[in-house]
């Protein structure tokens, strides 16, 4: 009567229970619900459990159709009772595939027991995992071949998730890094890659230099080497003078590509603008124009070009940049841009005033903005240059308080600023201190000197011919 009673009791608890879950197979579903409360599992490892659970529902559905399926689930359902035995945890679980002694077998419930741990999602036993794994408990050959599977199963989690697994497990394979290289570029390139998802381009930048270019147990081809080379501009230079040592061997063309706008904007954010813009402009005139499956179209070169005119204007004035801009000024394209005006003054020597200015630095980006440790810009500092460097084609001599006025900025600054340029070679010039006054030597004084000077051969020249004449010597006519 007691068992009647008991069975009965349990009976309608298994009914109950699958009442809830919409269960067709109820009593075998419930059965197993109630071994699991009884082994007293808990939630990180439950979750776990949640495949082996629905298999009558999943073969109902027909998502398990081959023998192989219902095999592969038994597996499952194996591995789920041997944590159970252990503890109930996921820890027991790992233990318990440990201790198989063979090897294959072994593997094979590690990645059943992986499998199920990414299918949940689940942070807690990813850590657990990874913990396990980088034991001796583990042989290498084993850890290497699990630890690869779960790099490459990391992208199958959630974003967060993915994120706080990658980092811990990056962190743990740490102090044995040299005998998991391929992992850890694994871990590293898909962190990368989601970084850069979420435009978090310093952080994907910091995840692929921590990549090992130059093992001696990894077997790397250049191309490979030179992928991993980003733009980030406090860093990256380091990374692009290793890739330019990759790139003659390189035969894509499109990280070929790739490689020189990453070269160009690094000197850019650097504020390199004269090489810049030298790199700017060979892009600008790109003839092929299909580049590895993908067109280029005229607005990229077009932009490519701007970008050229606009890191010239901000670079240093001096005879370097007078040649580049009469190289743009003379390319027909620029006078179709936005700033060509500007750069016909600039070219012109012509001196630029504040309306003009303000124009230009709309077109500007951020870091060709920034402000310099004497709380000038960039824009500030190059435009106060290139108009002394015009001022000294219109003036023979000027005071520095009327240079100081001319330039918008206070006599002492402007004495600075050209004595630094004199210094340069980047202006000539004298300046005298005592009277305030700067001398400026140009182009024309020695050209008239030239003058002069053949002037002067001319003349002797016909002396020389009028004495042999009175002698009675012949001259050729």
């Amino acid at each position: 009567m007691g068992e009647e009673n008991s069975t009965g009791r349990r009976k309608h608890k298994s009914l109950h229970c699958a009442k809830d879950s919409g269960f067709k197979n109820k009593d075998k579903y419930c059965a197993e619900r109630s071994v699991v409360r009884e082994a007293g599992f808990g939630s990180p490892f439950d979750s776990l459990l949640t495949p082996l659970r629905s298999q009558s529902k999943r073969e109902e559905d027909g998502e398990i159709t081959t023998s192989k399926e219902r095999k592969e689930e038994t597996r499952r359902r194996e591995i789920g009772r041997g944590g159970r035995e252990e503890g109930g945890d996921i820890e027991g679980a790992l233990h318990s595939a440990a201790s198989i002694s063979d090897q294959k077998q072994k593997i094979d419930q590690y990645k059943l027991l992986l499998s199920s741990i990414i299918c949940t999602n689940n942070v807690a036993n990813s850590k657990a995992f990874i913990d396990h794994m980088v034991t001796d408990e583990v042989p290498l050959v084993a850890s290497r071949q699990l630890l690869q599977i779960f790099a490459q199963d990391l992208n199958k989690l959630e974003p967060e998730a993915h994120k706080e697994i990658a980092q811990y497990a990056l962190a743990q394979i740490q102090p044995r890094v040299v005998s998991f290289e391929e992992q850890v570029s694994i871990i590293r390139e898909g962190l990368a890659e989601l970084y850069e998802n979420e435009e978090q381009w310093s952080k994907a930048a910091q995840m692929l230099s921590g990549i090992d270019l130059e093992s001696g147990i990894r077997m790397l081809d250049d191309t490979y080497k030179l992928e991993k080379c980003d733009d980030d501009a406090i860093n990256a230079e380091t990374y692009i003078k290793k890739a330019s040592f990759l790139v003659n061997n390189c035969k894509d063309e499109a990280l070929n590509l790739q490689y020189k706008v990453c070269y160009a904007r690094i000197l850019d954010l650097k504020r390199k603008f004269l090489e810049a813009a030298l790199r700017y402009y060979e892009l600008s005139q790109l003839e092929k124009r299909e580049v590895g499956g993908r067109r280029i179209d005229e607005d990229e070169l077009q932009q490519a070009l701007t970008a050229a005119v606009t890191c010239t204007i901000l670079a240093a004035a001096g005879p370097q940049r007078s040649r580049v801009l009469a190289t743009l000024y003379k390319d027909e394209r620029c006078s179709k841009l936005k700033i060509y005006p500007i750069l016909q003054k600039v070219y012109l020597e012509r001196i630029l005033r504040k309306p003009e200015v303000d124009a230009f630095s709309e077109e500007l980006k951020p870091h060709q903005k920034a402000l310099l440790p004497d709380n000038s810009t960039v824009l500030d500092r190059a435009m106060i240059e290139h108009n002394l460097l015009s001022a000294s084609k219109l003036y023979t001599n000027i005071s520095f308080e009327e240079l100081g006025a001319l330039l918008g900025i206070g006599p002492q600054k402007a004495e600075k600023i050209a004595a630094r340029m004199i210094s340069e070679d980047r202006m000539r010039g004298s300046i005298d201190q005592v009277e305030g006054v700067i001398h400026f030597e140009n182009d024309i004084e020695e050209l008239q000197q030239w003058d002069q000077q053949i002037v002067s051969i001319c003349q002797a020249l016909n002396d020389v011919l009028d004495s042999m004449v009175k002698k009675g010597m012949p001259v050729a006519v």
